[in-house]
């Protein structure tokens, strides 16, 4: 019997064209070709290498060192996806995790990694959910570092014994920071991957591993300061505003698209790739239902679903008995198993805004008409490529408003339960409602009183379901 060959795990749709990596353009192909790309392009190789496709995940080292980063670009830059997603749930492949999915597989670099987070953790007590976060934040410099510079080591340029020299290191360093600064808006989220990175290279310089931190004092050099964090400089929709946006909904879909970014503060692509296994519904009565997400822009989290519960089960319940449901909330018409872009998102939106007669400027942002929405979609997202700002000039009303609009209420959930704790800052003689919040009202209660208030916040916007 001859041994098994690759036609074994090539997918029907293969493209009979594709000889090697050159061969396929990465960035024009949809998920499901990019599938069809992996068994085709991508298999053959593994089994080259003495690699089961079908069971070992290969690591970002192994596919750049193999010619395959246009794979890897085009999952990030056009499908919002990680290669360990993709192997997950469009490849539909499961395969023995070692550990983290760190973007090296240089084995120095990841004992550093966590001999960091494992110091964090057992000398410095933080949770495990901290140590997520700190772990997000690491593999962002990571990949950006790896990218940058070419390599998966990022030990050996500042180890005690190297013949690198200092200033080569830093430079590494800053290369990798320069591409995030590039990348990423928020001057928050920087700053937060700087602290994170500076506090690793000093470990590993305590540790005696290293003799440079090659990030220390490379926040003197970014202004960081005013950039633009998530919703900092987006105006803020008003209530009656996500009022006569819910009430232009006319359907189940739009109705949840308000609520997602309105009424939950999710981001544009979040609300997009939105799937039933991140909502835990099933909670006891004390309880809050929330939305989970294994990768946010600041690292994993749970979002509390105050609010919107009817009208998500109702729209669980349509996809229920579909076979071929993919789990997404909003899935895409033009691709099977996909969901819709963070452009639909925009879009839809701004479909919502025009019926729901929203003013063309809301906080100075000027709008335009609607008829241009298809080709600034395409513009966009070249624009996006580019690392061009989304907001040059201000915006037509925007997604970003709606997020704008819960962190909005939320403060002001805040300011009510300060105020009505005055009270109690009288008789106890302290110094502030602050102090009050902070040493005598346990956590539960503060969040408690906050969520009703929400509530009762969103209830006005949104009207009793």
């Amino acid at each position: 019997m001859e041994d098994s060959t690759v036609t074994d795990v090539t997918t029907p749709g293969s493209d009979p064209d594709w000889e090697d990596v050159d061969d396929v353009s990465w960035t024009l192909l949809d998920l499901d070709e990019l599938v069809d790309a992996y068994w085709t392009i991508v298999a053959p190789v593994m089994e080259t290498d003495g690699l089961d496709p079908k069971q070992e995940k290969p690591t970002h080292g192994w596919l750049r060192d193999h010619g395959f980063r246009p794979l890897l670009y085009a999952l990030r830059e056009y499908h919002d996806r990680t290669f360990a997603e993709f192997w997950r749930e469009d490849l539909e492949l499961d395969a023995v995790e070692s550990g983290y999915d760190w973007a090296t597989d240089h084995e120095r670099t990841i004992e550093a990694l966590e001999s960091f987070l494992t110091s964090r953790r057992e000398r410095k007590g933080l949770a495990d959910t901290s140590i997520d976060t700190l772990r997000y934040r690491l593999n962002r410099y990571v990949a950006a570092y790896c990218e940058e510079n070419d390599t998966d080591d990022l030990v050996t340029p500042v180890a005690r014994d190297s013949d690198i020299p200092d200033y080569k290191a830093v430079d590494a360093c800053w290369a990798a920071f320069d591409r995030l600064h590039a990348d990423l808006d928020g001057g928050q989220t920087k700053r937060r991957i700087h602290l994170a990175v500076s506090n690793w290279y000093a470990h590993l310089v305590r540790r005696k591993w290293a003799a440079v931190n090659p990030a220390n004092g490379l926040d003197d050099e970014f202004d960081w300061s005013n950039g633009n964090d998530d919703d900092t400089d987006t105006p803020c929709l008003a209530t009656e505003h996500v009022r006569a946006l819910y009430k232009a909904a006319d359907d189940q879909e739009d109705r949840l698209l308000v609520l997602a970014l309105c009424a939950w503060g999710l981001r544009p692509n979040e609300v997009a790739s939105l799937r039933a296994r991140q909502f835990v519904l099933d909670v006891s009565t004390d309880e809050i239902p929330y939305i989970t997400f294994e990768e946010r822009k600041n690292g994993p989290g749970e979002v509390s679903l105050l609010y919107g519960k009817e009208v998500l089960e109702n729209r669980l319940a349509t996809f229920a008995d579909h076979d071929d449901w993919s789990g997404h909330l909003f899935p895409s018409p033009h691709a099977s198993g996909g969901s819709i872009s963070r452009w639909t998102v925009w879009n839809r939106f701004t479909q919502l805004a025009d019926r729901a007669g929203l003013p063309d400027e809301i906080g100075g942002a000027s709008g335009g008409s609607i008829s241009r929405w298809t080709v600034w979609n395409r513009f966009t997202q070249l624009a996006d490529r580019a690392g061009l700002p989304d907001e040059i000039g201000g915006v037509s009303p925007s997604p970003k408003m709606g997020r704008r609009f819960w962190y909005d209420a939320y403060s002001s959930s805040l300011d009510v339960v300060l105020g009505s704790l005055d009270e109690i800052v009288a008789e106890q003689g302290s110094a502030s409602a602050d102090v009050v919040l902070q040493n005598y009202l346990s956590d539960s209660r503060a969040r408690k009183l906050r969520r009703e208030y929400m509530r009762d916040q969103l209830a006005a916007a949104f009207g009793e379901e």
